[in-house]
């Protein structure tokens, strides 16, 4: 578990600074080997957690994600189920059982990624965690399709809270040439979850009925709430840096602020103001956030769309059973696997590697070889998937392989572009993330709302084929960013601030190596 750093140590510390209003003492993390203690460190600051605790950390936040995710989608699986109790709607409205969570997810980040800068990550997880399993709960209870949307509208506002925080907690553990395989396996969670929600919701909607899926929901969503409430640890810095600066001021008298609030005093009304205004001035204003954010979007509402298209494929033209039909999403699932695994065992080692050997800087546009291949698999995916679908004569299997193609194809171009755009815009980049997300919230709302007409009109094939070729529209995107992305980025305020922080960093790196080269030879 955490182990605290003496309040002893913390104390007698010699802080910058007089103590007073003009000039409060400046709180820092304690610097290692303190007092001349070899292999010291202030265990409180969580870039020196024990290895294991920050895997701990790191698991809870990712599951704590997987479950919002999962109960975006399980329902899904259960919609068949909901037309017969709750009878005599509109396709638009039996959507909007999935639409309405994902709703939240455009509302929720808005209010919830400022958050943690004032109440911590710990608080912003236990005061929006708590509520989200509350809505779940309250689901199985609903007695009209309307109450329904609701409380699923509430528990998507409440549970995008844990997609805008958790990788800001691996972000306040790792340092960034640490992070890949934590991020990793974070990131894979917003495509991950929503595969994998269908399978489990399947049988059971066939068995027990949709309120047992809405059960299950709350289930896991309260197990992982406990289960975050009682292990998951602060981690933002600033945060606690503050915290301790507090502790400092009651015990003794003076005036202690941490570094940060010191550089830039919380102002509560100017960060909430900043969190809605910034990331839309820059998607408007930067072609390489808007069009990326765009891709992403995209592809975000057609995995959305296959929740409505699968069953119309596996149910209704094969005649599968709700659970069966479920399990045709294993294929999303196997695909998206086999992109983690990629990027973690290929990706994630070799870019490691060469920033190795460039001294700490490699450009953003390395990150984009990734997103070329996701490029191509998920249109191939798409297409493979449309034309095998149907007639029943072509086995099962066939176009269930196809979408093993999209899963891969969505976790390698959606793991790569984020990570383009974080190197890309180092300083803004909470902020481009932020826009981003909400984008493809609003994507993924709105167009799986006309999935079946899309599939009644033109048909299996052709329905198909119409996402496939909005993914192929986006394909020479990251060719054109990988070559002229530099360009790009210097002709940008934003991006050149990041560019040059960068290589400056890799500079003092390199001049680092070069003094202590002759010591390492003796």
């Amino acid at each position: 578990m955490l182990t605290r750093t003496s309040w002893s140590d913390i104390i007698h510390h010699q802080y910058a600074g007089d103590g007073t209003d003009e000039s409060p003492f400046i709180v820092k993390w304690l610097p290692d080997d303190y007092n001349g203690t070899a292999g010291w460190k202030d265990r409180e600051n969580p870039m020196t957690f024990e290895f294991y605790y920050k895997w701990i950390t790191t698991l809870i936040a990712a599951f704590g994600t997987l479950g919002v995710t999962i109960s975006s989608s399980m329902l899904s699986a259960a919609v068949w189920d909901i037309r017969i109790v709750f009878p005599g709607y509109n396709n638009y409205v039996y959507t909007m059982i999935t639409s309405a969570f994902l709703i939240g997810f455009v509302l929720g980040p808005l209010i919830w990624a400022p958050g943690s800068e004032v109440f911590g990550r710990r608080w912003m997880f236990i005061i929006t965690y708590i509520p989200f399993t509350i809505f779940n709960a309250a689901c199985c209870g609903s007695k009209n399709i309307t109450t329904l949307i609701i409380l699923r509208t509430l528990a998507g506002i409440f549970g995008s809270s844990a997609t805008v925080n958790a990788g800001g907690t691996i972000a306040d553990m790792f340092p960034a040439h640490q992070r890949g395989l934590a991020m990793g396996i974070f990131a894979a969670a917003p495509f991950l979850g929503p595969a994998i929600g269908p399978v489990a919701g399947g049988f059971l909607s066939q068995a027990a009925g949709w309120k047992w899926v809405a059960a299950l929901i709350a289930f896991v969503s309260g197990l992982l709430c406990l289960l975050g409430c009682l292990f998951l640890p602060e981690t933002y810095g600033p945060y606690l840096l503050r915290k301790r600066a507090e502790r400092l001021s009651k015990y003794t008298g003076k005036i202690y602020k941490s570094e940060q609030d010191v550089k830039n005093p919380l102002n509560k009304t100017e960060l909430f103001t900043k969190q809605l205004k910034v990331p839309w001035i820059l998607m408007f204003k930067e072609p390489i956030v808007l069009l990326m954010s765009l891709y992403m979007s995209i592809i975000y509402a057609i995995l959305y769309m296959q929740f409505t298209s699968f069953p119309l494929v596996f149910q209704r033209a094969r005649g599968w059973s709700a659970g069966i039909a479920g399990l045709a999403f294993l294929g999303i699932t196997v695909g998206a696997f086999i992109g983690l695994a990629y990027i973690i065992f290929y990706e994630n080692p070799n870019y490691s590697k060469k920033i190795h050997l460039k001294g700490g800087y490699l450009p953003p546009e390395a990150r984009l070889p990734t997103v070329m291949i996701g490029a191509v698999c998920f249109p191939v995916g798409l297409f493979w998937f449309a034309w095998t679908g149907i007639p029943i004569s072509i086995h099962w299997i066939v176009p269930i392989i196809g979408t093993a193609f999209i899963g891969a194809g969505i976790v390698l171009v959606f793991l790569g572009v984020m990570n383009y755009l974080v190197d890309a815009y180092l300083l803004y980049a909470a902020s481009v993330l932020a826009g981003s997300a909400v984008m493809r919230s609003i994507f993924a709302v709105i167009l799986p709302l006309f999935t079946i007409d899309i599939y009644n009109k033109l048909g299996i094939r052709w329905a198909g084929s119409l996402m496939a070729f909005l993914g192929l529209l986006f394909v020479p995107a990251p060719f054109i960013f990988y070559y002229y992305g530099s360009k790009l980025r210097r002709m940008s305020k934003a991006a050149r601030e990041a560019d040059d922080l960068g290589q400056m960093m890799a500079r003092k790196k390199l001049e680092m190596m070069a003094l202590n080269k002759p010591q390492n030879q003796v």
